[in-house]
């Protein structure tokens, strides 16, 4: 296979960069390696990491870089400005990323925000693939989501298209690192549900097991559950109100629970502007690796 026709994409984590080379025949993985993020060491070393990992990455595909790589990235960048923000390895934020990595790589740099990278991922090679238009979610230790019309990441005006995770649903809640209170993130992540539940029980848990303990009759396990059905109907019916995707896939640890598959649909059908809700919510197909392969699917 020609270097040029080859797909690069890259993934930055906060705790690993990972990096893959599609063949764009087949959408199968050539290569892929992966070096920590390291982002205690600062913005420098960061893109040093990265730098060093398409380095190893040219050695292993056995040709030179192309002119274009695709990446993810947490938080985005500014339009406007090139300066990148929102973005919780907050050493990243008022810099210009993604030029400034370009330059160090000597390669055009296509970049989207890493929720932007799952929806695409999982819209064109995934559980979405054949649907016009897919809101990706990401539900874990934050919250974040990806908007995908034919097959291409739409990131709005001003970069921020999708982020329905930072949107207001109970102005009593925990405040984020942004500085907002009772955003979704605070509400409906893995560690905002378990703190929920340890502040009923003083019991410290894990949400898979609390939403077992639901199951036998455990009182406070059943609130973190209906807290967690009830949130995520509302935040949900927000986005369909407004965009109507055609699919819904979730992804992040707390898209493993399979409530929100049996349950959850019913939850956005009470606040959805429609007499019935029919829009299916996948379970995401790819997993931790839906992140780099939409960094390659964006140089597609």
């Amino acid at each position: 296979m020609e270097n040029e026709r080859a797909l690069w994409g890259i993934d930055v984590g906060g705790t690993k960069v990972e990096a893959v080379v599609l063949d764009p025949a087949n959408n199968q993985v050539l290569h892929r390696r992966r070096v920590p993020t390291e982002a205690d060491g600062g913005y420098e070393h960061i893109v040093g990491q990265i730098g060093k990992l398409v380095q190893e990455m040219e050695v292993a595909a056995g040709t030179p870089r192309p002119e274009r790589i695709g990446i993810g990235t947490p938080g985005t960048f500014d339009p406007s400005t090139g300066l990148h923000k929102n973005s919780n390895t907050t050493c990243l934020n008022g810099r210009p990323f993604v030029a400034d990595l370009s330059a160090a790589l000597e390669s055009q740099l296509v970049a989207a925000n890493d929720a932007n990278c799952f929806a695409l991922a999982e819209a064109t090679l995934g559980a979405a693939r054949g649907f016009p238009t897919v809101f990706g979610v990401i539900m874990g230790t934050g919250v974040g989501g990806g908007l995908v019309v034919n097959g291409q990441v739409l990131n709005g005006g001003q970069g921020i298209a999708g982020e329905w995770g930072h949107n207001v649903t109970d102005p009593s809640g925990e405040l984020t690192y942004s500085g907002r209170r009772g955003v979704v993130e605070t509400v409906l992540s893995g560690p905002a549900l378990e703190r929920f539940y340890h502040a009923c029980t003083g019991r410290e848990r894990k949400l898979p097991e609390i939403i077992a303990l639901s199951d036998d009759g455990d009182l406070a396990a059943i609130q973190t559950r209906y807290r967690l059905l009830e949130f995520f109907g509302r935040a949900i019916a927000v986005v369909v109100n407004i965009f109507d995707p055609h699919a819904i896939v979730l992804g992040g640890g707390v898209s493993n629970l399979d409530c929100l598959y049996t349950d959850g649909p019913k939850e956005v059908a009470k606040h959805v502007f429609n007499p019935t809700f029919s829009t299916p919510i996948l379970r995401a197909e790819h997993g931790d690796s839906a992140g780099v392969l939409g960094a390659a699917m964006l140089t597609a």
